[in-house]
């Protein structure tokens, strides 16, 4: 089944530096995946029940125990690094 996705606009969204034997690797394995999809597509599942979990779930919930926090100093002390009352974390995403 020919995958009609750019692999390499892909790979460059995600930000990944990928060469062309692993570009054309994700190609063919991509390709098993969609193939596979197809054929799970074409079972027959009208006698099948649908569900969308197949065990019974319960929402657990505690006890809503109101009680103090925790001390904003005490807690910034043991930060590697405060500014001004807050943590300084390293930049999420760095810009190019």
């Amino acid at each position: 089944m020919p995958v009609d996705i750019d692999i390499a606009h892909v790979a460059h969204l995600a930000r990944l530096d990928l060469s062309a034997d692993e570009l054309e690797g994700y190609k063919n394995q991509l390709g098993l995946i969609l193939e596979h999809a197809a054929r799970v597509q074409t079972l027959e599942s009208d006698a099948t029940m649908e569900n969308a979990h197949p065990l019974a779930l319960e929402n657990r919930y505690r006890e809503d125990v109101r009680r103090d926090s925790l001390d904003r100093d005490e807690v910034l002390a043991q930060a590697p690094e405060t500014r001004d009352g807050y943590f300084v974390v390293p930049p999420a995403l760095e810009s190019e």
